[in-house]
């Protein structure tokens, strides 16, 4: 199958449409639950503004000389974007509107969804305008022209790629699929969100092998070393999720 690539500025569309998505399908969850508190509003702003600044500025600060990285204006316009650095920019916008406007529930059950949504969007931008993944020999492998191969240095045209964004669509979609299937039936609020984040992780890091980002160190692209470091986080939520007694948690939203 060959596929021809959007222009790059096609991909900001797709996030936008991801983040829509990803709101309102946050409303829909606050509708469906109940949740008449205004300040949960709060709480989605700081997501979405968390989410924006870390994931259009995390590439800024990526060599030691400082004259070597682009200005923070430069990063804004032109830089890379990462998805995993907005989940964190995010997951931290919400701890502070949580602090700001002192809402004292967890929330969790209501973004999971709402994350998974955005992300299946969101990622069909990457699929169309970015390079797909390494060589395979797969059925399903994409091919790409010479003109969309010039685009990527290293990529070869009329080479069956990784389609690994499609990958992650699919991830997303089964994953909100679970969501729903299971958000009335798990009454713990934080059971939902912690085992979206550690699945997610899980497949990130091993679909990263098939990506073909920039092997860094150990083998190892950027991302897989982001999600390392952010094991401490993952072991940290598991742990208060399964030593935390479920009727303490239940009106804990």
């Amino acid at each position: 199958m060959q596929i021809g690539l959007l222009p790059a500025s096609a991909h900001d569309v797709f996030v936008g449409a991801g983040l829509a998505v990803a709101a309102a399908t946050f409303g829909y969850e606050v509708r469906r639950r109940g949740r008449s508190d205004p300040r949960l509003w709060y709480l989605l702003c700081g997501a979405l503004v968390g989410g924006l600044l870390a994931g259009r500025l995390a590439g800024w600060a990526r060599h030691l000389d400082p004259g070597a990285n682009p200005s923070l204006a430069e990063q804004w316009l032109y830089g890379g974007r990462s998805i995993l650095s907005g989940l964190a920019g995010a997951y931290a916008g919400v701890l502070v509107a949580k602090r700001w406007c002192r809402y004292p529930w967890r929330s969790g059950d209501l973004f999971a969804p709402a994350v998974a949504a955005g992300m299946a969007v969101g990622r069909v931008g990457c699929l169309l305008t970015e390079r797909p993944g390494t060589p395979t020999g797969a059925p399903w492998g994409v091919t790409l022209g010479a003109a969309d191969a010039a685009r990527f240095p290293g990529t070869p045209p009329g080479v069956a790629l990784h389609p690994s964004f499609a990958y992650e669509i699919v991830f997303q979609v089964v994953a909100l699929v679970l969501l729903i299937v299971l958000r009335d039936r798990v009454t713990r609020p934080d059971a939902l969100f912690t085992g979206y984040l550690v699945g997610y992780a899980a497949f990130r890091f091993a679909v990263e092998f098939v990506r073909g980002n920039e092997v860094v160190a150990a083998g190892l692209s950027r991302s897989q070393i982001f999600l390392l470091c952010c094991l401490p986080l993952l072991g940290w939520r598991l742990r208060r999720l399964l030593t935390t007694r479920e009727e303490e948690t239940v009106w804990a939203r």
